[in-house]
Order: C-alpha cells, then structure tokens, then sequence
C-alpha cells in the first residue's frame, strides 16, 4: 500500500514523486510504461536527432487523417521512457505570456494566474544566470545559455534585428516579444529531464518505488473513489493500490485514454465499446489542441559546419561524438532549435501570436528524412489556435493507441495567421545577416508564392511542433474535466496533473509549465493531506 500511486514518468509525473518523498512518511510509487531513461542518445543533446529518426523511446503515435493536412496523418512523437517527452524534446525553456495564465484564472480557475504560478517556475529552476525577479536558483531543474551557439544562429538574431524586431536577452522576462536565444534544460553538456532533476537524485529514497515497463491499464474504484491501479509489466498484471490518491501524469493522448478505459468519460461513447460507465463525464478527451507548425529549408552549401550529409559532415560528427564522449562538448552539445523569436503577424495583434524556432540544419519530416548536403531551417508555429479536437478510444483494449484528432487548422483563422506568418519569417530569412551565405530557398517553398499557394504549402507540409494539451480541461464547467485543485469533477482520489489540463495553450513551448503545474500540485496535494 502507498499514499500516492503516480501513472506516468513523464515531466509532471517525475516532479510529483521527487517532490512528494521528501517527505518521508509519504510512499509513493511511479509506474511508467518505458524503460529507464539510460541510453546516451538521451543524455547526449544533439541525440535528439537519431531518437527522432529512429523513433527510439517513443510510443509512435499518429492522427487521425487531417482535412486541414490535406488528409495526411500528423505525428505524435510523445515520450515513453523515464522523463518523458523530457527526454526527448529540444530542451528549449519558455513558459509562455503571463497573459496565458491569467486567462486560466479568468476561466474560473482560481490561483491559476500570472503572479500565483511565478513562485512555481521560480521554485523549480535553477537558472546559471542567478536569480532575479523572474528566475529562481537552486531548484531541480538546471536552465543556461547554449555554451557554444553556432554563428549562423547568431546572424539568424541579427537578421531579425534587421527586420525590425527587438533583440530579447530573456524570452522569460519582462516581456516574451523579440529575437534572441533560447534557454535550455542542460547541466554540464548533457540534457537535464525532468527525470535528472527530481529522480535521479532520489532514486535511493526508501518511500519512493520506480516501476519502469509497467503499462497502467485501468485506475480501480470503489465507489466513486480511486483506490489503485492496474497495470502490466512483462506480460504479467499487477495491482498496486493507494491510501491516499491516484495522480494521473500520462499527457495529453494517454490521460484521457486512461480515464476512459477506467470507466470516466462520455458514457455513451464508453457503453458502446462495453466499459462500464463510473462516471458520465463528458469532457473527457475534448478540448484537445496544439501548436501547428511548418518548416522552411534554406539549402546552404556553403556552410559545411552546419549539421548535414556529406563527407565533411561525416568526419565533423566523428569528430564531435569523441569529443562529447571524452569532454561533454563540443558540436553534439546542441539542441539545434538555438535561437528564435516571438513577433505579431499584423502590427494590430495585440501579442505575439507566432514564435520562430531557427535549426542549424535541415529539417524534413520531424528529422525523420536526411537531405543531402548542408543548410538551415525555420520553423514559424501559431501560438494560440482556435481550432480544438479531441482524443477518443480506438476500442476496450488498453494495449491499443488512442485516436488523437487535433483538427488542424480546423478553424479558418488558424491557417490565415499561419500564412502570414510564412510571409513573416520569409522577410526575415531575406535580411542582410542571412543572405550574405548564399542559401536558397527549397524547391516547395520556394514555388509556393501567392497567399493560396502558401496555405497549400502549410496543409501539404504543417505538423505538430509536439505541444498537446487541453484534453482533461481544467475548470468549473460541465465539459470540464478537473477543478482548479486538479481534482477530477465528481470523483474522489483522483487528480490529473499533467499538459492535459491546461485550459488553453500557452504562448510557447509546453514543458516547463507542465512542470509548473506539478510543482503546484504538489503543495495542492500537501494541503489536503
């Protein structure tokens, strides 16, 4: 018996079980479906790369087919391994516009805003810059600068400069609008996860069991309370059961998937595929959303030390593999999303509504095509999209994935934004700072010139920038899914806290506030114990 079970050993999960054994009369178990996060492709930053490529530690999952991606399938690259998609991601630090989490508040979710979540972020962080009125030190979580950005990101900031954007020394300041580099999760040349910042330190903790390759496939209920979990490991089932609470930590796709399996969700939908109905709960799996995104490919033969295939980049990369191996530096000491940007789509818009992450390669198909030669790329994603979908069950078998309908560009405002937003980052990418290299625009872009035939090249090129969120919406309303105290409407023992939650998309990358997120669940989950 423990006090808390955690399903999932993801970014929020990972900070639940460290932050609630540090109490050590409180037992915790954490049960998460993939293996340890051991391998070097993980703790080696620029194995992003082959891990993206190979698929490596992910549940490969996919969409549904998209009418707004011309029928295509869009993919889901989400985390299975200790650290979850942690472990996985490009390692980039945001947390968005405090505007994103006063509308949360405003949303009838109370101590949810702005200056109520700031502590949070603060707590978690360790920032090498030191502290200030945003950062916080001597948290788990280690947040710098890049030790050694490569030069074309630093023309990329000036060629924004030369647009007419502000340069921005801290997307995380004062103020979110601007050119300039990205803060990432990395200590000493390694990725730091979530996994690293609150596990791995206390992997020793005799109130703290890690259940690794263990597949939860039903929370168990007495009643209307969550009293433990099933789940598989190594073909076998197992219960594992909870005196206090259930925590549901398994994202986006997975938390809803898990509550309907258990019985909570849509009651009609969940009778048809023969589950017996716990709670008639509507919302579940509604609400989902994310980021749209396209990438523009600058060919750049000219640049032979940027990341690509050729003989020089061959000899360059064995070079850096021995290098990393013996010194933790080095080129493979990237996360090659370095530099970006926050800028408005029309001058009238009241916020950046769109954020530019800029590669020092090329980037085709999520990493998971190789182009010849060497070049650059940009990506221009929309930060706050109208369009909403949803997660449902495939069927009863909890070994079966998810169907996950994002509805892209569903609403017609998303793909207007977008369109501007190429038409944006195209003037950018034009500047002097840039141009100077010689690059050349790639033939499918390049083609693609009127405004319908730029939204032709976002439907046939566009995909996740892997921010999902929005599934088990938290608020009072009757298609919510928890309250403000995460607590799941009309259960008892049962929190999701996770990115599922999250009632609209933050304003940039999703991992750091779902660590925020944790980091409040847990004094949530303090105060009512």
């Amino acid at each position: 018996m423990f006090d808390y079970i955690v399903i999932g050993g993801g970014s929020a999960g990972c900070v639940l079980a460290g932050r609630l054994t540090e109490d050590p009369a409180v037992r915790v178990c954490l049960l998460e479906a993939g293996p340890p996060d051991t391998s070097a492709l993980i703790h080696c930053p620029a194995g992003i790369a082959l891990m993206a490529r190979t698929g490596a530690f992910g549940w490969g999952q996919h969409t549904t087919p998209q009418p707004g991606l011309n029928g295509r399938r869009g993919y889901q690259p989400r985390g299975k391994v200790l650290g979850g998609s942690s472990s996985l991601n490009a390692m980039i630090y945001l947390r968005g516009q405090p505007a994103d989490y006063d509308h949360w508040a405003a949303e009838g979710n109370p101590g949810w805003a702005w200056s109520e979540v700031l502590p949070y972020f603060r707590r978690a962080e360790h920032n090498e810059r030191g502290a200030d009125a945003f950062h916080g030190t001597g948290g788990p979580l280690n947040v710098m600068d890049l030790p050694a950005p490569h030069r074309i990101a630093r023309d990329f900031i000036e060629a924004g400069v030369q647009a007419g954007h502000a340069r921005n020394p801290d997307f995380n300041g004062a103020t979110q609008e601007g050119v300039g580099w990205y803060q990432v999760t990395h200590r000493a040349g390694e990725r730091f996860s979530a996994a690293k910042a609150y596990l791995a330190p206390h992997r020793g903790r005799p109130n703290l069991q890690v259940v690794t390759h263990a597949r939860a496939t039903r929370i168990l209920f007495e009643g209307r309370r969550a009293v433990g979990v099933e789940y598989r490991q190594g073909g076998q089932s197992h219960t594992v059961r909870a005196a206090r609470e259930v925590l549901l930590s398994a994202g986006a796709l997975l938390s809803p998937q898990l509550l309907m399996l258990s019985g909570v969700g849509p009651g009609a939908a969940l009778q048809r595929h023969g589950i017996a109905v716990v709670h008639d709960l509507p919302g579940v799996g509604e609400h989902l959303h994310d980021h749209p995104d396209v990438v523009q490919v600058m060919d750049a033969p000219r640049l032979t030390d940027l990341f690509g295939l050729s003989p020089t980049a061959a000899w360059q990369m064995l070079r850096g593999v021995r290098e990393w191996r013996a010194h933790r530096r080095g080129m493979l000491v990237t996360n090659f999303a370095e530099a970006g940007g926050f800028i408005r789509s029309r001058p009238e818009e009241a916020a950046p509504d769109l954020q530019l992450h800029f590669v020092i390669g090329k980037l085709v198909d999520h990493g998971r095509r190789t182009l010849l030669g060497h070049g650059y790329s940009c990506h221009v994603c929309l930060l706050q999209p109208l369009s909403r979908g949803r997660v449902t069950l495939a069927g009863p078998d909890p070994h079966a994935l998810p169907l996950v309908d994002p509805a892209f560009f569903a609403d017609p405002d998303d793909l207007q934004r977008m369109v501007r937003g190429v038409r944006r980052m195209r003037e950018w990418l034009a500047q002097p700072a840039l141009a100077a290299h010689g690059a050349r625009d790639m033939p499918a872009s390049a083609a693609a010139q009127t405004d319908e035939a730029i939204g032709q090249f976002i439907r046939q090129h566009a995909d996740t920038v892997y921010h999902p969120v929005g599934s088990c919406r938290m608020g009072p309303g009757a298609m919510d899914v928890v309250g403000a105290d995460l607590r799941v409407h009309g259960l008892d023992g049962l929190r999701v806290v996770d990115a599922s939650v999250m009632p609209r998309i933050v304003s940039g990358n999703t991992n750091a506030p779902t660590i925020m997120v944790a980091e409040k669940a847990v004094d949530l989950l303090r105060a009512a114990a």
